[in-house]
């Protein structure tokens, strides 16, 4: 019993470790618990789904194990796992490249643990040495991977708008990694050791530079948007850009719409700033609780896009910021 609770941390407590450790060292603290543990459930579920097809791979098409492992496995099972991040940024639910890394890093955990928890059972001959090159090397490799994967998709995704196959050079290094690692050119050992040097330095760089982009964007988005509010605000909108702008709508649509219009893009900007400032706290190492009245504010910006549709929210679009990161951080208020 002792020697197996031995394999069993020593084979799962790296990962585990290294994912608090990416949490710990992101300033801004905005992926959240649950979205970590949706992360690490959708990844324990896609090794259940691996492990079958794996084995029938083996078993049941006759492919060789040595083979399988190399080149099977390695897509398999980075084409599923990243499935789910790149569903999440395809969806604006991943602001930056750290809160990439760090989902990307969950659900490669998820993975990790399973599978670890599979061969603990299916390897219950194998020596200490071989759960600590599993725990320290391949369940490490496995959240790694996925976490490269979402660093280069998000960086893609956001350089050309969504179009594209952005996901697909990600996917590629990941895979390509993956089977690398298979062919155990090194000695497991080494090879371990050779991980635990590149794998932190690789994202430690990504969180240096993400944060040093984040408050550069901060800053230079907080002035516009503070601009534009205090043209709305102080009813200069026929002095500006936005004024020329809607009388060349006034034959497109009615005068209510198009005040309904202009509410909309005043508390759209209202709430971008908003969550800018929290932004701003939480880096500062406050937890800043949501300011008044913004629950209202969202009823009332859903209700008004319903108001005035698809081809109003069209028409406003060039003076919303429409990059992933700043329709993300509306998503990030409301949650």
């Amino acid at each position: 019993m002792t020697d197996l609770v031995l394999r069993f941390v020593v084979s799962l407590l790296p990962v585990v470790l290294f994912l608090v450790t990416l949490v710990y060292l992101d300033s801004y603290k905005l992926v959240h618990v649950r979205t970590l543990v949706m992360a690490m459930l959708v990844g324990s579920g896609v090794a259940l789904v691996c492990l079958t097809l794996n084995n029938a791979v083996i078993n049941d098409l006759g492919v060789p194990r040595r083979l399988s492992s190399r080149y099977v496995a390695p897509v398999l099972e980075e084409t599923l796992k990243a499935a789910y991040v790149a569903w999440l940024i395809r969806r604006q639910r991943v602001g930056f490249l750290v809160d990439a890394a760090i989902v990307g890093f969950a659900t490669g955990t998820g993975f990790a643990l399973i599978e670890n928890t599979y061969y603990l059972k299916a390897l219950e001959t194998g020596g200490l040495m071989v759960w600590i090159v599993r725990g320290l090397g391949t369940a490490v490799m496995h959240g790694g991977m996925t976490a490269i994967f979402a660093i280069v998709a998000k960086q893609l995704f956001d350089r050309h708008g969504g179009r594209g196959v952005w996901w697909l050079p990600g996917l590629a290094v990941a895979v390509a990694l993956h089977s690398l690692f298979n062919h155990f050119i090194l000695p497991p050992l080494v090879s371990t050791v050779v991980l635990h040097v590149t794998l932190p330095t690789a994202i430690l760089f990504v969180f240096w530079r993400s944060e040093r982009a984040t408050k550069r964007w901060l800053g230079m988005q907080m002035d516009v948007d503070a601009e534009l509010l205090d043209i709305i605000n102080e009813g200069r909108i026929s002095e500006s850009r936005i004024g020329r702008y809607v009388e060349a709508m006034k034959h497109q649509f009615t005068p209510e719409v198009l005040i309904d219009i202009l509410c909309y893009l005043r508390l759209h900007v209202e709430l971008a700033i908003s969550a800018k400032g929290l932004l701003m706290m939480r880096e500062a190492g406050f937890k800043p609780a949501l300011p008044e009245g913004t629950q209202e504010k969202f009823r009332e910006l859903k209700h008004l896009e319903k108001t005035i549709g698809p081809t109003g929210r069209l028409a406003i679009a060039p003076f919303l910021h429409s990059s992933s990161r700043d329709l993300w951080q509306i998503y990030m208020l409301d949650q």
